[in-house]
């Protein structure tokens, strides 16, 4: 409800700011001054007057859509005025009610008529019209599907390798777990968080943003019949972005939800148990770990990549041949390598149990990892002795959850009490002070999962972000729609992957838990050809009639 009072006074600002600079020019027309002030009415008689299509003006107000549809209105209505010169044009995208109110309270402004030079290249304005219409449409169209059913996704990384492949491209059901509604409302479609990267001297913090943060609506989850469940993979929002505060604009991962908010979630020498059971693995489900390999003699890279896929590896040659350090290996991938004639000795990468993971770092040999100081990379929470393969025992907070606060539980709970839940929070002198009140225990707000890829040494995850909080949740994977290999570099690593389309992984539903997955690109290439091909399509029958 708070959502939509926001809401509901930002349509009123906006109102208010139409009336003001078009009261004169609705009276121009023909119509009482006030109607300029009244949502959706005022615009409705734009359409009207304008004679364009009149059900648009049910876009006129919805986020991210809205400011682009009130910019087309805009223009209509300039041009009704006569503004059709190039810097008119610009100055009403650019400066709406500003440039509209100077034409309003113009004394030189009137209602433009149709002359007869304008009636004899009538029909090409109409083209002209026609064209810009649809283009404008087809923007607003797939705007509307991108903000408001599905949003696209690709994934440039390795963390749920082979499961999902890098250059996979997917299709988020938004509606999966209730719609959550936009918080950044004024923003470029299609543009998650920043316009373009400044590059790798700039800070990202610096990079143009998409949106207008200053405008922003509180978060709000609508027709929310399921939660997500175990071993389900699910697209979130990274919660500890420090570039985007805005929810909605932070990075968007894909993970496996290992485990739900009320269960106990522990790692043994790397393998999960859940309520002191072992994990249930899904039959499309690839998990990989790391392996060092030393052979007597070089790898074929290229070779191995072709026959097993994305395998990020580092190679460096020692005294006795090479060692490699392969990023994610199957048990099946490995057992195979273990029988090639050049490997002297393969094995699985283990932290030793109560050997605190502050961060890891690769020694020159790839022989064994060592600690570094890399807040990026530090296991949650900072202290605690665990790191990726012996972790826990931990309970994933719960709505309603009272914990107790202290200085041992107190780092496992911060974030939530200060970043995701909005409190203030002060520890000093081994007291806690929330809301400026000393506090020993907290009301946990909100549902919190844990989140981990299956490529489980090369996945930033729910180990090093910590809980992942029900508000970053974005929706589930429908389809894999598209799958491009070597699109995204490989950094580090000793081997680029060639670029080819992988036609066999695209139209393949995701969460389904099957082996082997049918492909539906057939109809991807239905839905192309009718969508890009509708118009020529129905000539045709006419034709034939």
């Amino acid at each position: 409800m708070y959502y939509f009072l926001i809401y509901s006074g930002y349509v009123m600002i906006l109102s208010l700011l139409m009336g003001a600079s078009t009261w004169k020019l609705y009276r121009m027309m023909g119509y009482h001054p006030l109607i300029s002030f009244i949502p959706f009415y005022n615009y409705y008689i734009i359409q009207k007057e304008t004679k364009h299509p009149r059900w648009w003006v049910f876009l006129s107000y919805l986020p991210v859509v809205g400011p682009i549809m009130l910019s087309v209105f805009h223009l209509f209505l300039m041009k009704k005025f006569g503004k059709y010169l190039i810097k008119d044009q610009f100055l009403t995208v650019l400066l709406p009610f500003i440039y509209i109110g100077v034409i309003n309270y113009s004394k030189e402004t009137v209602l433009k008529e149709e002359n007869a030079y304008e009636l004899l290249f009538a029909e090409d304005n109409k083209k002209q019209d026609s064209v810009v219409g649809s283009v404008t449409f087809a923007v607003v169209f797939a705007t509307i599907i991108h903000v408001f059913v599905a949003q696209p996704f690709g994934i440039p990384t390795g963390s749920m390798e082979n499961t999902m492949l890098v250059g996979d491209f997917l299709f988020v059901n938004k509606w999966s777990y209730g719609y959550r509604l936009p918080m950044r409302p004024v923003s470029i479609p299609f543009l998650q968080g920043t316009i373009f990267d400044m590059g790798e001297k700039g800070n990202p913090k610096d990079d143009p943003k998409s949106y207008i943060e200053s405008v922003q609506l509180p978060y709000e989850r609508i027709f929310q019949f399921e939660k997500p469940k175990r071993n389900e993979l699910v697209v979130i929002n990274y919660p500890r972005d420090s570039v985007h505060k805005a929810i909605d604009r932070m990075d968007p991962y894909v993970k496996r939800n290992v485990a739900v908010a009320g269960d106990t979630f522990e790692i043994r020498n790397g393998k999960f148990f859940i309520n002191g059971k072992p994990e249930h693995i899904m039959g499309d489900q690839f998990l990989q770990h790391s392996f060092n390999v030393r052979t007597s003699g070089q790898m074929n890279i290229p070779f191995l990549y072709k026959a097993y896929g994305y395998l990020p590896v580092n190679e460096v040659q020692t005294n006795n041949g090479f060692a490699y350090s392969f990023q994610g290996l199957t048990d099946k991938i490995a057992s195979e390598l273990k029988n090639d004639n050049e490997v002297q000795s393969i094995s699985q990468f283990s932290w030793p149990k109560d050997s605190a993971a502050v961060a890891y770092k690769l020694n020159a040999d790839r022989s064994a990892y060592t600690k570094s100081i890399d807040t990026t990379q530090s296991i949650f929470p900072i202290n605690k002795k665990w790191n990726p393969h012996w972790y826990g025992p931990v309970r994933i907070p719960k709505k309603n959850d009272l914990v107790v606060l202290n200085e041992d539980s107190l780092p496992l709970y911060e974030w939530i009490i200060k970043d995701y839940e909005h409190n203030t929070l002060m520890h000093r002198g081994g007291k806690i002070y929330i809301n400026g009140k000393l506090s020993t225990t907290y009301r946990i707000k909100q549902d919190y999962y844990m989140m981990i890829g299956d490529n489980r040494d090369a996945s930033l995850d729910s180990r090093f972000f910590g809980f992942v909080p029900e508000e970053n949740i974005i929706g589930k994977p429908i389809l894999t729609w598209l799958s491009v290999q070597g699109l995204f570099k490989n950094d580090g690593y000793s081997y680029q992957a060639p670029f080819k389309i992988r036609w066999e992984r695209m139209f393949k539903f995701a969460n389904t838990g099957e082996v082997n997955k049918p492909s539906y690109w057939w109809v991807g290439v239905i839905i192309l050809v009718l969508f890009f091909g509708w118009e020529n399509i129905v000539k045709l029958a006419k034709r034939i009639k």
